[in-house]
């Protein structure tokens, strides 16, 4: 077959070589066929007539016009699908090798007579001028921490223009979350785009039907960072395209680094944070360059952050000794009940206040209509009144860790509800005014060893644990002088005056 390179060349050559012949030779094509192409006058791809006959019958043809109406009704119908329609309302006529050619058929009806596909239209960025955030979920990468599932999202920022990036591990797509993610990414960036795009975020963007775009809090975060704020459209996470993508990019490194690593486990969060820390720093090595030209552009920080947390004022403790934020019950001291507090929410704590002294930090719960009891705000009064304790409505809270409630088990087995629940408390108590560790070190050993079998036992060994941690404490440990002339034996050799 000749090609259009061939003939374009073996045209140049008849004005320079002296027969026909020898130009074809050089254009490595036979006379007779150089002599045709060139009494013929056109491309070798102009001459050559396009295949419209059949080599074969279709097999389709009768059932065509049924496959193709089922294809405008439902355009996701799969050609295996149908091909497994056809074989079951038309037996014996089709078989397996057929279905690559049903798959082409409809592939090539798509392209020239299917519905139209969405476009993405490739935008243009400048430097300085578009950053972009998202929240993404972290679970699949199987992290732990201390051997215990660290279940997370990850807020993920990066800037559009250069793909600078950054992230912070976090636990909802709160504002507070929000909030602090944008402004660790801002400082650590050293300025401020011009825009902030993020998708349609309950804690930053307002519903539809609502007049305005944005919500009071986030619309001061933006003042007070003189950002503008873009949002996507509803139903569309591709507007927000480059997060998106960042995120998926970020998931693989992580997942890669992890498998470097060896282990998916660490010591605490501290570690997995600067693990992270390390990674965004390697990925946005190869960055520095497009980065320096966006800093240059950035305006300027405000003098100080924006204050990320809500204040909730008057929030009463009721009898049970519980307060109500955010849709969520919190147990507080029982000094506190008929008290109104003054609470502020972080991302992931709560500052309780009362007067104007912070009397206590809690561990934030996300959701709603969940709760957290500490029994060392409620035990003394629960000890006091241990008939309370079997129908108490968070009596699961009252459990510590499993050796607690395996204890408990044990003792509805051998005695009456009330007597189980007056022994049960006492260890409790105990807990709260020694220590929960070492409690639960004394319920281990009880198990193991089928001994322990009371609160007053129990008490005991918690005592005497104690006081044998507090001798180790006291004990001065001294090493003796090492005396050379040992090693120089063992050398052979006289001691070196």
């Amino acid at each position: 077959m000749v090609t259009n390179r061939q003939y374009r060349r073996l045209r140049k050559l008849m004005h320079t070589e002296q027969t026909l012949a020898q130009a074809a030779a050089k254009s490595r094509m036979d006379e007779k066929t150089a002599r045709k192409y060139l009494k013929q006058d056109m491309l070798p791809e102009n001459i050559k007539k396009p295949h419209t006959w059949k080599t074969r019958q279709d097999p389709f043809d009768s059932v065509w016009d049924e496959l193709k109406e089922k294809l405008e009704i439902a355009p996701g119908l799969e050609a295996k699908t149908l091909f497994e329609y056809l074989v079951e309302h038309y037996p014996g006529r089709f078989n397996e090798g057929q279905l690559r050619t049903l798959q082409r058929k409809i592939k090539r009806w798509r392209a020239l007579e299917g519905a139209h596909k969405e476009v993405f239209f490739s935008q243009e960025h400048t430097p300085g001028k578009l950053c972009a955030s998202d929240f993404t979920c972290m679970n699949h990468l199987m992290i732990t921490i201390n051997k215990q599932p660290f279940n997370h999202l990850m807020y993920h920022f990066t800037m559009v223009w250069s793909n600078w990036e950054t992230g912070k591990p976090c636990f909802s797509e709160s504002f507070e979350s929000l909030s602090e993610g944008l402004q660790a990414a801002l400082w650590k960036l050293g300025g401020v785009p011009e825009e902030h795009l993020t998708d349609r975020l309950t804690a930053a963007v307002k519903k539809p039907d609502n007049g305005q775009k944005f919500t009071d809090r986030y619309e001061a975060l933006l003042r007070h960072y003189k950002l503008s704020g873009r949002k996507t459209q509803a139903a569309s996470p591709h507007e927000n395209g480059d997060a998106e993508q960042r995120n998926y990019r970020l998931k693989l490194a992580v997942e890669q680094q992890l498998l470097l690593r060896g282990s998916r486990d660490f010591e605490s969060r501290q570690e997995y944070e600067r693990f992270l820390g390390k990674l965004f720093d390697n990925i946005n090595a190869c960055r520095k360059d497009k980065l320096a030209e966006e800093v240059v552009v950035l305006k300027k920080l405000p003098l100080e952050r924006f204050q990320s947390s809500k204040r909730l004022n008057d929030i009463p403790v009721s009898k049970a000794s519980t307060i109500r934020v955010n849709h969520n019950t919190y147990s507080v001291d029982s000094r506190l009940i008929g008290e109104r507090l003054t609470i502020y929410l972080h991302a992931e704590t709560l500052e309780v206040y009362y007067g104007q002294k912070c009397v206590e930090i809690l561990p934030r719960i996300y959701g709603e209509n969940n709760h957290r009891i500490d029994y060392r705000h409620i035990i003394d009064w629960l000890v006091r009144k241990p008939g309370a304790f079997a129908n108490y409505r968070y009596q699961e809270d009252m459990f510590p860790s499993f050796f607690f409630r395996s204890f408990y088990d044990d003792l509805l087995r051998e005695h009456s509800v009330s007597k189980a629940a007056k022994e049960y408390l006492k260890v409790l108590y105990l807990s709260a005014k020694t220590s929960e560790e070492i409690v639960d070190k004394a319920l281990q050993y009880r198990c193991f060893c089928d001994e322990l079998t009371t609160a007053a036992e129990i008490e005991v060994w918690v005592k005497e644990y104690i006081e044998e941690g507090r001798k180790v404490e006291k004990t001065a440990i001294t090493i003796e002088a090492v005396d050379i002339a040992a090693y120089n034996g063992l050398l052979g050799r006289e001691v070196l005056q």
